[in-house]
């Protein structure tokens, strides 16, 4: 085995991949790497205007290019704290922190609006950042609010976290049955017509269905797990995985310990969410959405165990896939159960990055 040194700025040397071997490393140096989901923003956002883009150079920029990420997505989610009245607030704050960070960092990372400001980013070599929603507290049932959202970069949305929205139902909320606002229905025909991918990951399961009922676009899930193989109400059951592909979407499998198996925590069941949902949905709709969020519980909440939902799931993290520097894990076991280059390739961010390229920004009227 041998260590694959991360291609680092100078600046940037505390963060190094884990040891792997060396033709794991050499495909996973060569491959796209999409990571749909991770909270850095959250922390980010808690520094001086004037101290996040050093922040994020000092602090994620090692991790993301350990991990060898290519294209992130950031979420824009809304603490506790800021629910209700404050939730707008906070939603203008850290999409203007995204936009600091970049502007502090021109030589590392850009946000992309379009298809090609992605394919231009991954030209030049930088990140490319893509602003998305998690759980859209801050439009309310005001769905002309998308409108200004998307003029301020967002490209991504999801209408809820685990719980309720004037749009529809989180997973926590399940036991409701409930189905899209009327604003939520209305929502998904303003995001479409803008060009703002619509995302399933903490949608309620009937909300997932009526969300997937009515779209006419792509519809993907950032951060979702395989039911089949933990039945939590975060996953996707194989019914909502092949509906999801039949969008033309991508599933990004998350890598929390709690919702990849009860007990056993490891990379190898993480990559059975992957097989499987591969198996049900195509390999071509199948991507990565780790959830990396122990720096940011740690930090938010202390190193005492803390509660997801609100219901006892108590957060807990695969050895290993704490951090981005952890992604070539993934490539490793991959390429040891034997798959092919070329699909381990698409895992990895070949099928977000085709989607998004296609897809991302893209208003209805110009499809």
């Amino acid at each position: 085995m041998v260590r694959h040194p991360a291609q680092l700025t100078q600046e940037c040397t505390d963060a190094v991949t884990p040891d792997i071997s060396a033709a794991a490393a050499a495909l996973h140096e060569r491959s796209t790497v999409v990571d749909t989901h991770n909270d850095l923003l959250m922390l980010s956002t808690r520094r001086k205007p004037s101290e996040q883009g050093a922040y994020f150079r000092g602090t994620w920029l090692p991790q993301l290019r350990a991990g060898g990420v290519n294209i992130q997505v950031l979420p824009v989610f809304i603490d506790d704290d800021y629910r209700p009245e404050g939730a707008l607030r906070q939603t203008l704050r850290m999409l203007e922190t995204g936009w600091r960070i970049a502007a502090a960092n021109p030589d590392a990372v850009r946000i992309c609006l379009t298809g090609a400001d992605v394919d231009a980013a991954l030209r030049d070599g930088v990140i490319a950042f893509v602003l998305a929603l998690e759980g859209c507290e801050a439009v309310g049932t005001d769905v002309a609010l998308f409108e200004s959202l998307h003029r301020l970069g967002v490209r991504i949305a999801s209408f809820t976290h685990f719980r309720r929205t004037m749009l529809g139902d989180g997973s926590a909320e399940d036991a409701t049955g409930g189905r899209l606002t009327a604003a939520g229905v209305e929502a998904v025909g303003v995001c479409e017509a803008l060009g703002i991918m619509l995302d399933v990951s903490h949608l309620g399961a009937a909300c997932t269905d009526h969300l997937l009922e009515l779209a006419t676009r792509p519809v993907i899930a950032s951060h979702s797990s395989a039911f089949a193989l933990r039945p939590h109400h975060r996953n996707l059951t194989d019914a909502r995985l092949r509906a999801i592909a039949a969008t033309g979407g991508v599933v990004g499998i998350n890598v929390l310990a709690i919702f990849v198996d009860e007990n056993v925590h490891t990379v190898a069941r993480v990559v059975d969410h992957i097989e499987h949902a591969a198996t049900i949905a195509g390999v071509d709709h199948v991507g990565l959405g780790p959830d990396f969020y122990k720096q940011i519980s740690e930090e938010l909440r202390g190193p005492a165990a803390e509660s997801l939902d609100g219901g006892g799931t108590v957060i807990t993290y695969v050895p290993g896939l704490e951090g981005p520097a952890g992604l070539p894990l993934i490539t490793e076991e991959l390429l040891r159960r034997g798959w092919p280059e070329g699909d381990i390739g698409q895992v990895l961010g070949g099928t977000f990055r085709d989607l998004f390229v296609r897809d991302l920004g893209v208003p209805s009227a110009q499809r």
